[in-house]
């Protein structure tokens, strides 16, 4: 069942994570860095779904999105064995940064909302740069993966 948030309804894309023995706590919920390791790997697949790969794209281009900035409230635990769908959208597009919108299901209950803000990096420089425009176009506020 995909969620009933409007912007994650339209994301059939969306990554499916499993929860294991080894995400959770003593108190047997998930550990609260795990929901992080979740949207890393959310953001992950968001691009390549928009066709980049990021080892490719350090090979290919010299640049890297590096995480700048988080912000995450956590509303409801989730618990070993469920299946729990992580929801990707671009919410602000700069020239050399961006922000997404997170938010992570368990069927149609929200239990973690995230923004996760990633600047354009040369990693040769260690230096911010622009997008490039070829990932740029592919890039649109509002837009789920």
């Amino acid at each position: 069942m995909l969620p009933t948030d409007p912007a994650a309804a339209i994301a059939p894309e969306s990554l499916m994570v499993r929860v294991y023995y080894e995400d959770t706590d003593a108190a047997g919920v998930v550990y609260y860095a795990n929901y992080w390791r979740f949207c890393e790997r959310g953001r992950t697949e968001w691009l390549r779904q928009q066709g980049f790969d990021q080892q490719q794209l350090m090979d290919d281009t010299g640049i890297a999105f590096v995480v700048r900035r988080v912000a995450g409230e956590y509303l409801r635990p989730a618990r070993l064995d469920d299946t729990l769908q992580v929801v990707t959208t671009v919410s602000t597009l700069k020239r050399a940064s961006l922000s997404f919108s997170q938010k992570i299901w368990r069927d149609a209950e929200l239990l973690f909302e995230a923004t996760v803000s990633v600047a354009c990096l040369d990693t040769k420089r260690n230096r911010a740069v622009a997008i490039p425009d070829t990932i740029r176009k592919t890039l649109t506020p509002g837009q789920p993966g």
